[in-house]
């Protein structure tokens, strides 16, 4: 088209000049046409290339317009799920910081627990210990209370009801045996006959039941050791009790004797009694 325009151009010049340069014109019109072919044929190269590159471009924005539209469409997905996300994880920063906090208390629970229990451990095995020292020493108590004598007895003077007063001094004897461990008393004679040496608690109690003199004396072998006495002016029962304390070495004896014009009472209540045990040997 460019190449037209000039060749109409250069006809009017040359048709305007006159004759006189006909010949010079043409000349430079051919050589004019020359160069704009070359021109023409330049662009005509240039503009096919152009076209292809254009082309090309085209396709290439087609492709990146649909590649675009590809990468917007994801780019929109990936923000909704990074704000699922986001979200996620504020309530998952949330629940980590109470978890931190509980973590926290519960750390610090375990260790004073643990504290707790390292001093329980400890007193669990000082106890453990001691009961260990305690059960031997128990041990060793049993032993040795199964090899000490064993001496305790307990008894009443009689169902019959007064005893006395007599013209002379007469051994009580405490025929109601209730208790007899060692078997220590007698009561056929009314003595009580230290088996081992040791000290020996020993007590009585006296009843009256008439107007008199009630008492006994207490005799360790034949030697009086204790005398009590009571006088009576009714006929309501009245008692005294008595104990000691006695140092006995094996074979000693003990019993009580009923003065002359003195009286006791005993019925199947048991009134009068006289009992003892060995509280050590020695």
């Amino acid at each position: 088209m460019r190449v037209v325009l000039g060749l109409l151009l250069l006809l009017l010049g040359l048709c305007g000049s006159g004759t006189q340069g006909e010949e010079r014109g043409l000349g430079e019109l051919k050589s004019r046409i020359d160069q704009l072919e070359r021109e023409d044929a330049v662009q005509a190269t240039e503009l096919r290339s152009l076209e292809t590159r254009l082309t090309a471009t085209e396709s290439k924005t087609s492709d990146l317009e649909k590649e675009n539209a590809d990468l917007q469409t994801r780019l929109s997905s990936t923000e909704s799920r990074i704000d699922q996300l986001e979200r996620e994880n504020a309530v998952q920063a949330t629940e980590l910081r109470s978890l931190e906090t509980r973590l926290t208390a519960t750390e610090s629970k375990t260790s004073d627990l643990e504290k707790k229990n390292a001093d329980l451990q400890t007193r669990l095995s000082s106890t453990e210990t001691e009961l260990l020292v305690s059960k031997s020493r128990i041990e060793q108590l049993e032993r040795e209370n199964a090899e000490k004598p064993k001496v305790a007895f307990y008894t009443a003077l009689t169902d019959t009801g007064y005893v006395g007063p007599h013209n002379t001094d007469t051994t009580l004897k405490y025929s109601k045996v209730f208790t007899n461990i060692g078997n220590a008393y007698n009561p056929a004679t009314g003595f009580f006959t230290a088996p081992v040496k040791g000290v020996y608690y020993l007590q009585f109690t006296v009843c009256g039941n008439h107007t008199g003199l009630m008492g006994v004396f207490v005799f360790k072998n034949n030697q009086k050791i204790m005398f009590n006495v009571e006088w009576k002016e009714d006929k309501l029962y009245k008692y005294f009790t008595k104990s000691v304390v006695l140092e006995l070495i094996a074979g000693d004896t003990i019993h009580l004797v009923l003065p002359s014009t003195y009286s006791v009472y005993d019925d199947v209540d048991n009134h009068s009694t006289f009992s003892g045990s060995l509280l050590f040997p020695l």
